[in-house]
This record gives structure tokens, sequence and C-alpha cells, in this order.
């Protein structure tokens, strides 16, 4: 190969490393804005703004005049109404403050990537197989705004008081998968092929834990959802019981594994033994690949992360009735979750059937 082979090479690879870092920083403003949504959600703030203004919402209440109006939007909901009825205006700038902040980092994150994306083209950084996954990249940034305003909107009909459980979850899911797709996009132009490791039975192990745990966090947006820790706020037992009574009662039982909240709770502790034991016997099948580099690192990691996970998990039910501990413990719990995540599906890039 020659010296002008050499430096175009190295000049792709300069390239690739600068745009995924520019996806990596993606990745943790996602996961920021994630956690800035279960705050929401903690402090019951999603409904306090009642309108949609992508331009002109970015600025909050200026003034005292503006602020009233804000507040007067907000008396008109149910929650208002018959949950928050004794809030003074104080009171309501601190939910709006969480609402406003969770849209206006969600403007800031469309900034980043569509500043760093016109960067990149101008410079002619990108080559030809970025195109597509960049289109889909916004493609579901925009699906993603679509879903959160089409949630905030569930929640301001007569009779609700707070966002619908489904259209949360389904809001929480998608904000992970666009977390999962960037972070994928941003692996396929760092890791090399040296750092690959094939082993098919290893790759079906964590395909099925990873299957296991988007639906135990579909479970988890379902718990927060319906507020589901609350009724039963105790551990090892639920309520006094390994299995409830009165689970799977009432409208139906396939209903009542979207509705009830007993029900709801059972399952989402149920999938968090699985898969601690799944994670664990992934873990020692895995002992005989022997990788001092990142798949070593990450395997270990795992391990520790669904530790911290479950641990986290009973320390979030117990404080369910504690509304200041709730939001540290539930947070935390989601952090960990996200992370937990990420590397799973950092792992099922690097493991490979052949």
């Amino acid at each position: 190969m020659d010296i002008s082979s050499l430096n175009q090479a190295e000049q792709i690879r300069r390239n690739q490393r600068q745009i995924a870092v520019w996806l990596l920083i993606g990745v943790a403003m996602i996961v920021v804005q994630v956690l800035i949504g279960g705050i929401t959600r903690l402090t019951e703030s999603g409904l306090s703004i009642t309108e949609w203004k992508p331009i002109t919402g970015a600025l909050p209440p200026m003034n005292d005049e503006a602020w009233q109006v804000e507040f007067d939007r907000y008396k008109v909901t149910d929650q208002f109404k018959y949950v928050h009825a004794h809030f003074s205006l104080s009171e309501f700038k601190s939910i709006f403050f969480w609402e406003w902040f969770h849209r206006t980092w969600a403007r800031l994150m469309g900034l980043v990537f569509l500043f760093g994306f016109v960067y990149f083209l101008i410079k002619r950084k990108f080559d030809s197989r970025m195109v597509k996954p960049m289109i889909i990249l916004f493609l579901l940034g925009g699906v993603q705004g679509f879903i959160g305003w089409f949630m905030v909107k569930s929640g301001l009909v007569p009779e609700k008081y707070f966002v619908g459980h489904v259209e949360l979850t389904t809001h929480f899911i998608a904000a992970l998968g666009l977390l999962c797709y960037t972070m994928w996009f941003a692996l396929s132009l760092l890791i090399k092929k040296e750092q690959l490791v094939i082993n098919p039975v290893v790759k079906n192990f964590l395909l099925g834990i990873a299957a296991v745990l988007v639906l135990q966090l579909i479970y988890g947006g379902f718990m927060a959802g319906l507020r589901a820790a609350i009724v039963a706020p105790t551990w090892p037992d639920i309520n006094g019981a390994v299995i409830p009574p009165n689970m799977f009662t009432g409208s139906g039982w396939v209903a009542n594994l979207v509705t009830d909240p007993i029900s709801i709770h059972f399952i989402h502790r149920g999938l968090a033994y699985l898969l601690l034991i799944l994670v664990a016997a992934w873990w020692y099948r895995s002992r005989a690949i022997v990788d001092k580099g990142l798949f070593g690192r990450l395997r270990n990691t795992v391990m520790v992360l669904i530790i911290l996970q479950v641990l986290l998990g009973i320390l979030t039910v117990l404080n369910a009735t504690l509304p200041n501990r709730l939001v540290i413990a539930g947070v935390s719990h989601q952090f960990v979750a996200m992370v937990l995540l990420m590397v799973i599906f950092t792992l099922l890039y690097l493991v490979r059937r052949k």
C-alpha cells in the first residue's frame, strides 16, 4: 500500500472517530433526556404545559402576567382539579420547570444532531454507507417528538389525572430504541474487527437476555405510569404474600397484563429475578471466552449492573410512599436500567455467530 492510500485510510478512520464521538454525545444527551422524563413523571409535572409550541415554547413565561396565563391553562385540567387543587403559583412553577426542561432538552438534542450533521456534510466526512442510518436516525427523532406530545395529550382529557401508562411506556421504549440505534451506529464506526468475538451459543444467550430485558423495561414503564409501586411497598413479599391473591381479576386475564397494577407489579418483580438468573448463567457460560479486552470488561460489568439494578428496584419499592426518596431511588433505578441496556447491546454488537 502506497503512502497516499495509507493517508486516505487514516483520514477515513479519523472521520469515523469524529462522527462516532458526535453520536455518543447524542447518546449521552438521550440518557439525560430519559432521566429528566423520569423526574417529570415522578414529580407529576407532565401536564403542567398544556400546549405544544415547538419554537415559541422554548422560552418560559417571562413575567408575572405570562405565568398567570400558564397557571390558568393548567387549572382547566382534571389533574389540577382533583390532584393539585391546593397548588399555589409557586408550586405550579416547580412542576412547570421539569416539563419545560424536558422539552427544552429535546430541542437542544435536535440542534446538536442537526448542526453536527450539517458540519460533517459540509466537511464531506460522511461516506455512502452512512446515508441510510442518518435518515433513519432523524426519522426516529421526529417520531419520538410526536409520541411525546401524543402522550401529553392523553392526560389532557376529562377524567384523566395523569398521562396514559401505555402512552408513557410507548414514549419510554421509543426513546430507548433511539438510544440503542444511535449507539449501535457509533459502535459500527469504532469497533475493530479484532475486537469481535465469535461464539454462536453466547450470542443466542445474549439475544434471549435482551428480549427479557426489553419486556422488563416495558413493564417498568407500566409500573411508572400506573404508580404500581405504591400498591405493594413491601419486600420480599408483596403485601404479605408471595403470589398476591387478587391478581388477574376484574376486566379479564389478558387485559390485566396491561392494566392491573398489582399484576403488573408481580410480573415486573418476576422478570427482574429471571433476568438476574439469566445474566448469572450467561456470565458463567461465557467464562470460557478468554478476552482481556472490551468483551472481558463488559462481561463482568453486566453482572455488577444486574445486581445493582435489583437492589435499586427493591429500594424504589420500599420508598414508594415517600415522594422525595422515590424520586432519587426511581431515577437511579431508571439510569442503571439504561446503562445495563447499553452494555447488553454493546455485547450484542461484539459477539457474532460467525
